[in-house]
């Protein structure tokens, strides 16, 4: 009996000492998303990028907890000057992540020290790309705008298929397009890559940079706009000066064929006057052959109404013209 009580209490005691030993925490997880760092008296034993249950050496290990997720960092708006020295604020959005985790924790230690250290980074990259390019490379990505504006000219200037070659200048030339090189997308990657410079020593991996806004400054703005309508005005006064020409154009051509038109009308005209009057002549002709002194006599008559009402006064009667008017016979 007293044999069985001690295996009881040697059992209890293990019990215990288990129990205690649990107590300490000899265990940690590392979960999904996250990776770990097992440091002792301040160096580093050992780091987890797996998921899964590990051993650490009680009250002696700490272990610092890192996600393994991939992280963003929203930078702070910057004014930053192009090529040209035209000022521009910029605002980035990166995304990174934690690659090495010992030797983030020997660099930072913590997530916030990161963050600050990267910000700069970036912004360094940023300025440094910024500032060796024009603005046209870094606010727009291909060269479709000039494209696009190629296809209005040629269409403008294949109109009736006159070369308007003018107008042509004034909606390529005078709009300014620069032909784009590189374009914002490989600025980024080039900003990223002078980035990854720096933190790669620090455990990070930089996996890239996009400008989550580009906008002009209050100063370029306004000149922006101005500019944009200039050439605004300018394309609309081609089209207007085109429209000018179109319109005097077709109405020469429509003069040209209204004096066509009224030339072909008076030929006819004159052509159905003579044939008319030569058959008038026919059958007066044919008519005072037939009776002669009748002719005469309705020919004095029609005279007589035309003329007579134009006398004031009559000195005299005793003409062969008043003949039918003062004798029955028609004779003196």
């Amino acid at each position: 009996m007293a044999k069985l009580n001690k295996l009881y209490l040697r059992l209890a005691g293990i019990v215990l000492v288990i129990l205690l030993f649990l107590s300490t925490g000899p265990f940690y997880i590392v979960n999904e998303g996250e990776q770990a760092v097992v440091t002792r008296f301040g160096q580093i034993v050992k780091s987890c990028t797996s998921t899964g249950l590990y051993f650490k050496v009680p009250f002696l290990d700490v272990v610092t907890f890192y996600p393994s997720l991939i992280l963003s960092l929203e930078g702070d708006q910057a004014r930053i000057p192009t090529k040209e020295n035209q000022f521009i604020i910029v605002d980035t959005t990166s995304r990174w992540k934690i690659s090495d985790p010992a030797l983030f924790y020997q660099s930072f230690k913590t997530l916030d020290a990161a963050y600050n250290k990267l910000s700069d980074v970036i912004d360094s990259s940023t300025r440094t790309i910024i500032t060796r390019n024009r603005l046209s490379e870094i606010v727009r990505s291909s060269n479709l705008i000039n494209e696009e504006k190629n296809a209005d000219s040629s269409q403008l200037a294949g109109i009736e298929g006159e070369d308007s070659a003018e107008i042509e200048a004034l909606v390529n030339v005078n709009s300014n397009n620069e032909s784009v090189a590189k374009g914002r997308s490989a600025l980024c990657q080039e900003m990223a890559d002078d980035a990854r410079k720096m933190v790669g020593e620090y455990g990070i991996e930089l996996i890239d940079i996009v400008p989550r806004q580009i906008k002009y400054s209050d100063e370029l703005t306004e000149s922006v706009y101005n500019r944009m309508i200039k050439e605004r005005n300018q394309v609309a006064q081609a089209y207007r000066s085109l429209g000018e020409g179109k319109k005097s154009e077709w109405l020469g051509k429509l003069e040209n064929e209204k004096r066509t038109i009224e030339s072909e009308a008076y030929r006819k005209s004159e052509e159905t006057k003579g044939r008319a009057d030569a058959e008038a002549a026919a059958i007066y002709t044919k008519s005072y052959t037939r009776d002669p002194q009748f002719y005469e006599f309705w020919k004095s008559l029609e005279s007589y109404k035309s003329t007579m009402g134009n006398f004031d006064v009559t000195y005299s009667t005793k003409m062969d013209y008043f003949k039918y008017l003062y004798s029955s016979d028609g004779k003196r």
